[in-house]
């Protein structure tokens, strides 16, 4: 037996109804047809993919592992169909981007205008998502490339030292710590901290180091965008710690202040990270040459 779409597919349809009739009447498979298609797939692969309940199935750990296949086929079947669709077009390639907030901020925006000015016929999507986000669009097969900070979290990835970064502080002017050249992350503690939402790199480092510290990090305020936090820190709403980059660049727009902050974590790099594999599509290659010239893969494992 063949692994067909068609039974990949009411695999799908009935792990997400937890029923077999139901996921057969989604794909308009008669049940019977249906239920022969689970059990021959279950007697070929050598496992149980549902367990059987008076009200439906259950999913096994098996099945939610061939369940991570068919989606990440799907993104690739997709990818595939709408590239060579675009070959119509004149477009010879689609680029697949997830970036974290800090890479967009920070360094990607100049690189990715020369590759496309390099390239006007490879098409680019760029999605704003957070370190651990893009790593997992990639890990799946939703992005191509992926930008992040570390810890990598995945080892299905292959990753390059993209670009160096560091973590300022932003207060408000005339806030106490603004005639500071630098501040530690405890001077910080002792007030409210606006942020990016749960989940964004910087923000749970931050949440680390205050539980390091046995103290509690007073998030008071969380956004989307480093502009918002800005804006809010010049309200006098909080102080906030973000990249050194656009820090400085609100410090010329906005009545916020620049300050240091003297804690050796504050350095962290901006990885680049590919879906390991012997051979990289052609696209792919070219952005990784041309982001990281000459520079080796990092043998980095979570």
């Amino acid at each position: 037996m063949r692994l067909d779409l068609t039974t990949l597919n009411l695999i799908l349809a009935i792990e997400q109804t937890r029923s077999i009739t139901r996921g057969a009447e989604r794909e308009h498979l008669a049940l019977a047809a249906a239920s022969k298609r689970v059990s021959d797939l279950e007697a070929r692969l050598g496992v149980q993919l549902f367990e059987r309940r008076a009200r439906g199935v259950e999913p096994t750990e098996a099945c939610r592992a061939l369940v991570r296949h068919i989606r990440s086929l799907h993104a690739s079947l997709h990818a595939l169909e709408s590239e060579v669709v675009e070959f119509a077009r004149g477009i010879k390639g689609h680029l697949r981007i997830a970036a974290n907030t800090g890479s967009i901020a920070e360094c990607l925006p100049p690189d990715l205008a020369a590759f496309s000015q390099a390239h006007p016929q490879i098409r680019i999507s760029l999605e704003d998502t957070t370190s651990a986000e893009a790593q997992a669009a990639v890990a799946e097969g939703r992005a191509d490339i992926g930008l992040f900070t570390p810890p990598l979290l995945d080892n299905r990835l292959q990753t390059w030292n993209y670009a160096k970064s560091r973590l300022a502080v932003l207060v408000p002017k005339g806030h106490a710590l603004a005639k500071r050249e630098k501040v530690s992350f405890s001077d910080l503690l002792d007030y409210d901290l606006i942020g990016l939402h749960a989940g964004a790199s910087a923000q749970e480092l931050m949440r680390e180091q205050a539980q390091a510290r046995g103290r509690t990090l007073n998030a008071r305020l969380q956004v989307r965008g480093f502009d918002a936090i800005a804006q809010l820190v010049e309200a006098g709403l909080g102080v906030a710690v973000l990249p050194e980059g656009p820090a400085e660049r609100f410090s010329r727009v906005f009545a916020v202040q620049l300050v240091g902050l003297d804690e050796t974590w504050a350095a962290r790099d901006y990885c680049l990270g590919v879906l390991r594999q012997e051979r990289l599509p052609a696209v792919v290659q070219r952005f990784v040459d041309a982001l990281c010239p000459a520079k080796p893969a990092e043998s980095q494992k979570p």
